[in-house]
């Protein structure tokens, strides 16, 4: 489990295919403190940690996590946005995150909005999943508030700080990123849709 805010960023030194996995070798300063066999979230895709040697660790994806996510749009250098799981008895300051992508979406427009950015998201609406003003969302692993809600379609406001120490900085028009849908929203939505069958 995980809460949506990034600890710091992690950058891609080596993947490697084997089979249908890819093994993702990355650096982080936050390296010697991970273990092997421990859930991290890269860009909100919680995969388990595999290896470790001095400053790098390594994580394996399997085929439907490449399918699902944008990690197979990740080469030598990228940078993803990086967080360990959350400590019982610790300060839920996001929201309630699995690591769990439900879909991809793309990147539409930005707006500057002289000391914020207003990020416009499109999704495809085949998966029934939605979004509801002032709802959560989890965007590349950051646990952001919905401003405008539309048909397959949302927008996010980012502060200074997020868009400084995050991969938002790096979005342009066009980008592929992973969204998490508020579990209580998915399960109401799976509810009704049982009820109206």
């Amino acid at each position: 489990m995980f809460t949506g805010i990034i600890e710091s960023l992690s950058t891609v030194r080596k993947i490697e295919k084997e089979g249908t996995n890819y093994h993702f070798t990355f650096e982080n300063e936050l390296t010697s403190e991970l273990k092997i066999d421990q859930s991290v979230a890269h860009n909100g895709v919680c995969l388990t940690v595999v290896g470790i040697n001095g400053n790098e660790y390594t994580v394996t994806a399997i085929d439907e996590t490449m399918k699902r996510t944008n990690m197979s749009d990740l080469s030598e250098g990228s940078i993803v946005n990086f967080e360990r799981c959350t400590k019982i008895g610790s300060r839920l300051d996001g929201h309630i995150v699995q690591g769990h992508v439900d879909q991809v979406a793309k990147c539409t427009k930005i707006d500057f909005k002289d000391g914020s950015w207003d990020f416009y998201f499109e999704y495809e609406p085949s998966s029934n999943n939605i979004t509801v003003e002032k709802g959560s969302i989890t965007i590349n692993g950051v646990s952001l508030t919905v401003v405008n809600s539309g048909a397959n379609t949302f927008s996010v406001s980012i502060i200074p700080y997020t868009y400084e120490n995050t991969c938002f900085k790096d979005f342009v028009v066009g980008s592929l990123v992973n969204l998490e849908f508020d579990i209580v929203g998915k399960y109401v939505a799976k509810l009704f849709a049982l009820k109206n069958a």
